[in-house]
Formats: structure tokens, C-alpha cells, sequence
């Protein structure tokens, strides 16, 4: 996937030859239309988001280019809505866009669908077999165009153009990084709670082009992706006995890179991918340790009585913060990198587990047990938040732009099952992902390329 290396008027000067103008942004007359991610609660974006155009309907491996005219659309309005931030409306019931208007809106209609903002775009096949997708988003009121992106892509991809197009919407009204394009790995669960079947699948991070990527003969668990996304790092119990694999992505081989007869928890890569941080249990004694990504000897960065569980790089990858239960009960710490430094965080009531830094550095995420909820805090302890109240609520994984968190919820029972769920940092945009089966542990990556 490229992105279009030119303005869409010039690069798209065939796909819109007949199309007028794009009119420039009115002079001194800046838009208001924005979005605010911490409010608690707001009016969402009411957005108008019809089909996309086509000057040709042609025929792709992925469909027709009117019919991915209207997924792409789909798709696009599916994640802002997904976000909390906005009210998408189309592209059903809603006004269609002509190709000579994708670039030059009739505004006179837009009003009267309550839309203050409108998404139009195009979808073009060319000769080579790959598409051309244009998107621009417009102030309604301003009559005004607010930004453009454009995309050539392999038809097979047409969801990303979607996701980039939708990332390109959120962060010009909002001010935020983006995170439609990414992907999440997570288990897969199958089969009854005491005899559960459990594989690594990986998925958009809207739940599409699912695949799972391990058989289930053997368990896995506790997968996290590599700063590069070409790697999955995981704990496999073969023969009883756990190993610590790197998967990669793009070939689907399997590197064995830690085996041992002691206990093993949640590796996970440093931020330069060259390192992975994980628990071991030797000795009587459960502690954190580091060793090249690559293989070799671990070292030790723990060394207290008790159990010293979960560690999670800063963004900078000079600190960690880590679950200990040496004060009597699970809290959080810090420490630097090196293991020097131990500070507890945590001090509310209850006990503290599984602990995330954020990609924007600003906030932990975290497990509080007893109530089994999603929480956040500063790391160093204060403006303690929970986010959710599920009935045991999970395992948390943050979005590559910092501003929300997925997690997994478990419904109690024999018949149980686990779901993997998404809320932002207000804690009032909650959403469920679907999976094809139960799912557990999630790992959300960074942005694609």
C-alpha cells in the first residue's frame, strides 16, 4: 500500500478530468468543526459518509469497483462510529455522490441531512489492476474542504485504504494520532473452561481478516507484537514443559528462542524490539528478566521474596513497570531498565496486576482485581481512573495512538465465555470486537505502514 505521492487533483488529474476545482478552504474563515476525546460526555459529530464514486465500473479480484464504492464507505463510517466521537450517517438513506462531485461537492444538499461534516472520495481501477481511492472530508457549513488523502492499493487491501481514509477524518477533527489501521493478535478459545483449546489468531482491529496462526495442539498464551509488527512473541506449553516462541507475521515460521523447565509469563519486546522482558519462576521465587530478543541468557532484575510478575517497557525503554506482591498483596512498581530503582505506585484499596505503559508515556494501564476492572494511572501513581465494570474485565492493550484501550471480559460459569472488548480513556465508549470464537489476551500493534 502507497500513499498518493501528489495532491489528488493532480494526481487524479484522469480519474476527475471532468470534475471542477477543488475550492480552497475559505480565507479567513477557519472551521470549527472538531471532536474532544477526554470529554465524559457530548453531541457526537454528526458526519455524512455516502458511497464512494466511481467513473468506471470495472470489474476486481475483490468485486466490482461500484460495490467497494460502498464497503469502503462502510467501513469508514463503522470506525468512526466505533470511536465514540462521531454519529456517521449513510451511506444508506443519505444523498449519493457523483465521480464529478467526489472532489467538488454539491453543498445545498447537505444541510438538511444534519451533517456537519461530509466524507466524499472515489474508487478508480487502473490499468495495472490496482485502485486508486481518493478521499476528501468538507466542512458543510463552511463549504469548505477540511483535508484530503489518497491511496493506490492492490484490490485485496481496499479495507486499508478504508481504515487510512477513517484515520485521516479522526485525526484532522480531533487532533489525535491515528488508530483504525492496526492489528490485534490475540488467543483464540475454544471448547469447554476446563479443557480449553487455545490458538493465536490476529485480526484488523475492527475484527476483520481474521486468521488464526498457531493448530491448537499445543497451548499458547500471553502474545505481544514486536515494535516492527513483523513478530508475535508467546508462550507454548509443549509437553508440559513452556517455551518462548517468535512468530513471524509474514512468513508464519516459528523461532524457538527460550526453553525451560521453570514457569514462564508474559514476554514481551523493549520498545527497539532488541530485548524481551518476561517472569520466571526458579528458585521458589517468581522474577523479572531481560535477554536478547534474538536468544541468550537471561538476566535477572528482580530479586525480592514473593512473586514479580508483568513487566511493560516505557516508551523510551528506560523504565518498567512491573506487578510484585512483596507488600503482602499484588501492587504496582517501577523500575529503570536495569532493574535499580524499585518504587511502588499503587496504593488504593484492593490489589493491582497486569500492568501496560502507554505509547504516549502519560498513563499505566492496569487490572484491578477484586472488582476485575480496567483502570489507569500516572506512572508515578496519581489521578487513579477505572474505565470499566464488567463482571471480570482484563488484561489491557493500548492502542497505537495511547487514546484507547482493548481488553478481554469473562462471564462466569462452567459456561462461561471471554470476549474481547475496547473502551476509551472517557470510560463511556465501550465497545465489543467480534471474534469468530471466545477470545482472551489481546495485543494491539502499532500503526501499520
Amino acid at each position: 500500500m502507497k500513499y498518493l505521492a501528489l495532491p489528488l487533483t493532480a494526481i487524479a488529474s484522469a480519474a476527475l478530468a471532468q470534475a471542477p476545482a477543488v475550492a480552497p478552504p475559505l480565507v479567513g474563515q477557519p472551521s470549527g468543526l472538531s471532536v474532544d476525546v477526554t470529554a465524559e460526555a457530548g453531541d457526537d459529530l454528526r458526519i455524512a459518509v455516502p458511497k464512494l464514486a466511481t467513473d468506471d465500473v470495472r470489474e476486481t479480484v475483490a468485486g466490482t469497483t461500484d460495490a467497494l464504492g460502498r464497503q469502503i464507505a462502510d467501513v469508514i463510517a463503522a470506525d468512526l462510529r466505533g470511536s465514540g466521537l462521531f454519529r456517521p450517517l449513510g451511506p444508506s438513506g443519505i444523498p449519493t455522490v457523483s465521480f464529478a462531485e467526489a472532489n467538488a461537492p454539491n453543498f445545498a444538499i447537505w444541510p438538511q441531512t444534519g451533517a456537519e461534516a461530509l466524507v466524499s472520495g472515489f474508487v478508480r481501477a487502473g490499468g495495472d489492476g490496482n485502485l486508486t481511492v481518493g478521499c476528501y472530508l468538507y466542512d458543510v457549513n463552511l463549504k469548505s474542504e477540511l483535508k484530503r488523502t489518497g491511496f493506490v492499493v492492490a484490490p485485496r487491501d481496499w479495507r486499508r485504504a478504508a481504515h487510512k481514509c477513517a484515520d485521516m477524518i479522526y485525526s484532522r477533527l480531533s487532533g489525535e494520532s491515528p488508530f483504525f489501521d492496526s492489528r490485534i493478535a490475540y488467543i483464540a478459545e475454544t471448547g469447554p473452561k476446563d479443557h480449553r483449546v487455545k490458538r493465536l489468531a490476529i485480526m484488523d482491529s475492527d475484527g476483520a481478516n481474521h486468521r488464526f496462526l498457531t493448530n491448537g495442539q499445543n497451548l499458547v498464551l500471553t502474545p505481544r507484537f514486536s515494535p516492527d509488527y513483523k513478530s508475535i512473541v508467546y508462550v507454548s506449553y509443549q509437553q508440559r514443559r513452556p517455551h518462548v516462541f517468535v512468530y513471524d507475521v509474514g512468513t508464519g515460521r516459528q523461532r524457538l528462542v527460550l526453553s525451560t523447565p521453570n514457569q514462564v509469563i508474559a514476554p514481551r519486546f523493549s520498545p527497539d524490539g532488541r530485548t524481551l522482558l518476561f517472569s520466571m519462576s526458579q528458585g521458589g521465587n517468581t522474577d523479572i528478566y531481560k535477554m536478547p530478543a534474538a536468544g541468550g541468557t537471561p538476566v535477572r532484575l528482580t530479586n525480592s521474596p514473593g512473586i514479580d510478575v508483568g513487566g511493560s517497557f516505557s516508551p523510551d525503554g528506560s523504565r518498567i513497570v512491573f506487578e510484585s506482591d512483596r507488600s503482602g498483596k499484588q501492587q504496582l512498581y517501577v523500575m529503570n531498565a536495569d532493574g535499580s530503582n524499585q518504587q511502588r505506585i499503587s496504593f488504593g484499596g484492593g490489589s493491582y496486576a497486569t500492568p501496560e505503559w502507554s505509547p504516549r508515556g502519560d498513563l499505566i494501564a492496569y487490572t484491578r482485581l477484586g472488582s476485575f476492572s480496567i483502570g489507569v494511572m500516572s506512572p508515578s501513581g496519581g489521578g487513579e481512573r477505572i474505565l470499566t465494570h464488567g463482571w471480570q474485565d482484563e488484561s489491557p492493550t493500548w492502542s497505537p495512538n495511547g487514546r484507547v484501550i482493548q481488553f478481554f471480559r469473562s462471564t462466569p460459569g462452567r459456561s462461561g465465555t471471554s470476549s474481547v472488548w475496547q473502551v476509551d480513556l472517557t470510560g463511556r465508549n465501550l465497545r465489543k470486537i467480534p471474534t469468530p470464537v471466545d477470545g482472551s489476551d489481546p495485543t494491539w500493534g502499532p500503526l501499520l505502514p
